[in-house]
Parts: structure tokens; C-alpha cells; sequence
């Protein structure tokens, strides 16, 4: 089987619809695929409408949140098999979905202020319908010229999380987010924690109080990890029992990776589909 459980689709910020991302992992020659939008289930009713035979949807989402403490910095939990109705985890995607919009405007203003001329109109038509966020800001600086990539753009000179138009958002504390995933029946997995040129890596202490805390595991093969990243990170997870997952983070043509670039052993994938209470995986039917 192949398994890739860290995608996104235009109901955040990638560039294939749901239902051509559910395609185009099925030609890529997938079994499972995760649809993982950030801090939203928007995409979720197209993907299982047009779920090839064949191929099965995992329903998650990736939850934008906040290591506590002065230096804390931003981490991206992976929620799988949620019940997408629980009321106190729908309010908390809510607010943090909800602050996108705002702090998209500012980031534009501090470029405006940098002498960077993108527009808050040309940010919104690229986002569409999706969760307007960083890499719509970086789209219309690559369409200008200002650097030659969406990750270009993610550097302390511009978008990163120490960079000069860097704008904060409401996120959550990830020991509320595991609270509350594990409340709707979700299993949870840190999202390429060691990902440095991101700008920050979490901690082995951090990653170890998380365990703690009741994390599931933590996504292992990513294209932000080199191989002997890799092999400290399975490391850890193997001294803290937690989960190892391997995901493309998928973005459609917003990034270089492929849909199955990097994949989860079934076995794993066994596991997470035996936590997980509040929604299950959809076998695909030909749509």
C-alpha cells in the first residue's frame, strides 16, 4: 500500500480543487491520501464525491498552533479521523480560520511599507475560496518578481516567522489542540517538526512533553528532513512510543513536492485508523 497522509488542497492553500486532488492521487498511484487543509474541513464533501475506486480518503486537517512560553513559535499539528461537528474544536478552527483574512491584509501592508507593491485584492483572487494564508502572499510576490519562489519567500527578509512582514495569527496552544482532537476522536501527529529552514525546531524536550500530553506521533519522512534528521527523529519517536508518519505535504504547483514523494507504513496506518473514533476512513466508489 501507498500512503500519503499531508496534503492540501484549495480549500487552503494548494492549487488542485478536492476533487483533483483525490484524482491526481489516484494516477500518482496511491491507495490512501489524507486531505489535511489548514485549520479547516472545507474540502472534505468534494474529495469523498469524487473518490476514485480504489483509493481511500483519511479526513483530517492541519491545525496551525503555538509552543507556550516567550520564545514560543508556531507548529502545524495534524489531526486525523475527527468528528468534524464536535462544537469546541469547530470553534477553535473558527478563530483561527477567522484571522486569517486580517492578518493577510497586514502582511500586505508591511510589504507596501517595504516597498513590495502587492495588492490585498490580488492576495484574496489568488486565495479563492480557500484559507487565505503566507503562500497566497508569496504567489503575488513571485508574480512580480520580487523573489522567483513561493519558498524564496519564507525568509527572515520577507515571511518567515522572524522576517520583516511576518504577521502573528491567533493559534492554539498544541496541548489544547491534542485535548481537543482526542475529544473528537482524532489522532494527532506534530507536522515536520524538525523542519529548521522553516525557522524553528521543536525541541526533543518540547516533542517529549507533548508525548506526554497524549501526542500520537510525529511525521518522520518529509521533504524539509534530510536523512539523518530522519533517523534522529525515529529515533526519538521510537524512545517516546510514538507514531511515525511520512508524508509529500502536497501543495498542487505552490511547492516542488510530489503527490507520494514520502509515505507511511501500512502498519502505521493501521494504528491511526484504530485510535481514531470520531470519523473513519472513505473507500472510494468511482466518483
Amino acid at each position: 500500500m501507498r500512503i500519503d497522509l499531508h496534503t492540501h488542497s484549495t480549500a487552503s492553500d494548494g492549487t488542485d480543487t478536492p476533487a483533483e486532488l483525490v484524482r491526481n492521487a489516484a494516477a500518482a498511484g496511491l491507495d490512501v491520501v489524507a486531505l489535511t487543509d489548514h485549520d479547516g474541513v472545507g474540502g472534505h464533501a468534494e474529495a469523498i464525491a469524487a473518490l476514485p475506486a480504489g483509493l481511500t480518503l483519511v479526513t483530517g486537517a492541519e491545525l496551525s498552533c503555538r509552543l507556550p512560553g516567550p520564545d514560543g513559535f508556531s507548529v502545524h499539528m495534524l489531526a486525523y479521523l475527527f468528528d468534524p461537528l464536535e462544537p469546541e474544536l469547530a470553534r477553535e478552527r473558527d478563530l483561527v480560520r477567522d484571522d486569517r483574512v486580517p492578518r493577510a491584509r497586514a502582511m500586505v501592508t508591511k510589504l507596501n511599507e517595504l516597498g513590495v507593491p502587492v495588492t490585498w485584492e490580488r492576495v484574496a483572487q489568488i486565495a479563492g475560496e480557500g484559507a487565505v494564508g503566507r503562500p497566497h502572499v508569496a504567489t503575488a510576490m513571485v508574480e512580480l518578481g520580487v523573489v522567483p519562489s513561493v519558498s524564496d519567500a519564507f525568509t527572515s527578509e520577507w515571511l518567515a516567522g522572524d522576517g520583516r512582514a511576518f504577521v502573528e495569527k491567533h493559534e492554539l496552544d498544541p496541548f489544547d489542540a491534542i485535548r481537543l482532537v482526542k475529544a473528537a476522536g482524532g489522532v494527532t501527529v506534530l507536522a515536520h517538526p524538525f523542519a529548521l529552514k522553516r525557522g524553528h525546531c521543536v525541541s526533543e524536550s518540547a516533542i517529549a512533553e507533548l508525548a506526554s500530553a497524549g501526542l500520537d506521533g510525529i511525521e518522520v519522512d518529509h521533504m524539509d528532513h534530510d536523512a539523518p534528521t530522519r533517523a534522529r527523529l525515529r529515533g526519538l519517536a521510537a524512545d517516546l512510543s510514538l507514531l511515525t508518519t511520512g508524508s509529500s505535504d502536497y501543495h498542487g504547483s505552490r511547492k516542488t513536492c510530489s503527490l507520494g514523494e514520502f509515505t507511511t507504513d501500512p502498519e502505521i496506518y493501521g494504528e491511526i485508523t484504530r485510535r481514531a473514533t470520531g470519523a473513519f476512513p472513505v473507500p472510494g466508489a468511482g466518483g
